[in-house]
């Protein structure tokens, strides 16, 4: 008969814990503390997609924002060089926080170059696990997304009021041109087209178009689908002006997705593009890029309650009849019944009928609220860039790809 020892039989004990997420309201939720230590304040949003968490915390569009996972296992297969969607790195532009249900686990994938806790301190990123993830989610849907302040303190020690006063203190992302922090420092060419299984990323080496993308926060596979499809890309800071991209010649022109409130951006963002509309140079807009687009336009933006961020969301084109599976990572959303004649709604979002892309009737001009290079469907959506090609070879007397290889 085996023999009980001190340690088998002590009471059950509660660890104490070492992060916290301290909601505007007073609301203090506490759980265990990985990747950063220190704290951020941010708004506080969820996450339904299953897969991608490292794209997801490196994409721009999430800067200002603490990303709460619905899926409860987040890390299981590490992280690795290759699959990060911001331009550099080093400025580490991306969620500032970010919130698991169950504690991050070795990871057991080949691609796997480090855990996660590792990365997430590497990329400054204050991190909790070990929450109730669906409570979480339930209150922003009921109540919308939260300001709040995420802190990490292995020693455990909080002062908690003042965690409070700064979650209360914070303005909030209306209002928030946050493309200026996130934007490329200087032009440059990118040249690397999509990932290929067991051969990696490959080189545009003989482009035969120029487009030139405004990075409001460009994700990276943005860019390599474009060169995949022949594209020289100049990517230029968000703050350039409309003569100095004329000057470059481009057969067209990207607005990239960012984050923040596109009004704020729009503020100098919006008359470089009202100027580049005044050529004939056709333009496809992703996400920020969509929303300033419609501002430029004459339309409206406003803010939503509880955002669309997930890989689960279904869009119907209108211009096809089709339904596609789609990601989607923004909190603002353009108003469609503000949008002016001439300007048709050419995507909706099949979850609450919120607006997902626009056409200038009789123009190469289109956006879409989505992210078409996110691959969730897988492609379902990749066919946009090929039609923005397509207006690209038509103004060139060029034949047309199919949309949809």
């Amino acid at each position: 008969m085996a023999t009980m020892t001190a340690a088998s039989t002590r009471p059950w004990t509660t660890e104490k814990p070492t992060a916290l997420l301290v909601l505007a309201d007073g609301t203090v939720i506490e759980g265990s503390g990985l990747g950063a230590t220190g704290s951020a304040v941010a708004e506080v949003c969820f996450n339904t997609a299953l897969t991608g968490y490292q794209e997801i915390l490196t994409d721009p569009s999430y800067a200002g924002q603490i990303v709460t996972f619905t899926f409860p296992h987040i890390g299981n297969i590490g992280t690795n060089d290759e699959d990060i969607e911001d331009l550099n790195p080093v400025a580490r532009a991306g969620a500032v926080g970010a919130v698991f249900k169950a504690d991050v686990t070795n990871p057991s994938s080949y691609r796997a170059a480090s855990g996660l806790d590792q990365w997430l301190k590497k990329r400054g990123i204050v991190a909790l696990s070990g929450i109730d993830t669906r409570a979480l989610t339930a209150l922003i849907r009921e109540k919308g997304m939260p300001n709040a302040v995420i802190a990490h303190a292995p020693d455990g020690i909080f002062h908690i009021d003042d965690l409070k006063r700064r979650a209360a203190a914070w303005s909030g992302l209306i209002g928030l041109d946050l493309a200026k922090d996130v934007t490329s420092g200087q032009s440059s060419v990118w040249r690397e087209t999509p990932w290929v299984w067991d051969e990696g990323f490959g080189e545009q080496t003989d482009p035969s178009m120029h487009v030139v993308a405004i990075d409001y926060g460009v994700k990276r596979n943005i860019l390599r689908l474009l060169a995949g499809l022949g594209a020289k890309v100049t990517v230029v800071p968000a703050n350039t002006g409309a003569e100095d991209i004329l000057a470059m010649r481009p057969d067209g022109i990207f607005l990239s997705n960012g984050p923040g409130d596109p009004e704020a951006t729009g503020d100098y963002a919006v008359p470089v593009i009202q100027d580049l509309l005044k050529t004939d140079i056709p333009v496809f807009g992703i996400c920020l890029g969509h929303q300033m687009l419609a501002l430029a336009l004459g339309g409206k933006t406003a803010k939503m309650h509880q955002g669309h961020h997930g890989a689960n969301h279904p869009v119907k084109d209108h211009t096809t009849g089709k339904v596609e599976i789609v990601s989607m990572n923004h909190g603002f959303a353009v108003d469609a019944g503000s949008l002016p004649t001439g300007v048709e709604e050419t995507h909706v979002s099949l979850f609450d009928g919120s607006n997902c892309g626009i056409t200038l009737t009789g123009r190469p001009v289109f956006s879409v609220q989505h992210h078409p290079e996110a691959s969730p469907g897988p492609q379902d959506s990749h066919y946009l860039f090929r039609r923005f090609v397509n207006l690209i070879r038509e103004k060139r007397g060029e034949p047309a790809l199919a949309e949809r290889a």
